[in-house]
């Protein structure tokens, strides 16, 4: 007696319909977490500037070479749903990423060591929801610069859907990324928030 067939759902609406999304909205980010798609519009110049000053000190740590790589904008793909998946601001990457596409430009987490998030006007998600999806992810270092309240977050030590480990850390601190990361990187809080401040107008 042969086995029945399993009828699987033809396509993937949750994606289909995020990238028609993107396609009305270039320049705005699409994500799916938790099975909702969450719409974020373009960054700021202050947010850019902050990312350039995150990468710096990673670059010069020698984390852009042979066996990792620093990149803005890549998918990550997330276990928390069967479409889900994130496009953090800033990540740290074993060099081989790309020997683990999964599938709509996004990659597996097991080949991220480091995200990174600049909030803009969805801070919440930024604070709540990706701070479960990466953990989900068991993404091992999950760094959160919180414009809206001044702290850096650092979040380490993934289990289950929450950080083990979450440090907020205020302007005047130094952090010292963990060396789970291959190498010594300390960021000044103070600097980051000041290069990611908005003027006032």
């Amino acid at each position: 007696m042969s086995a029945a067939s399993v009828e699987r759902p033809h396509g993937r609406p949750l994606i289909a319909e995020a990238n028609r999304i993107l396609d009305r909205l270039p320049g705005y980010r699409v994500e799916i977490i938790g099975g909702q798609i969450i719409v974020s519009p373009p960054p700021d110049g202050p947010h850019g500037v902050a990312l350039t000053d995150l990468m710096l000190p990673l670059m010069a740590a020698g984390l852009h070479g042979v066996t990792s790589k620093v990149v803005q904008g890549i998918g990550l793909w997330l276990p928390t749903g069967t479409e889900d998946y994130a496009v953090p601001d800033l990540s740290l990457v074993d060099a081989d990423f790309t020997d683990h596409y999964v599938e709509n430009n996004c990659y597996d987490p097991v080949c991220f060591r480091l995200v990174v998030e600049v909030t803009s006007t969805n801070y919440r998600t930024d604070l709540r929801d990706k701070v479960r999806a990466y953990a989900s992810a068991r993404i091992p270092v999950y760094v959160i610069v919180d414009r809206k309240h001044q702290r850096l977050h650092l979040l380490t030590d993934p289990a289950g859907d929450e950080y083990e480990s979450h440090r907020p850390y205020s302007p005047g601190e130094t952090v010292t990324l963990p060396e789970s990361i291959d190498a010594k990187v300390t960021l000044d809080v103070d600097e980051v928030l000041k290069a990611a401040q908005k003027k006032a107008s």
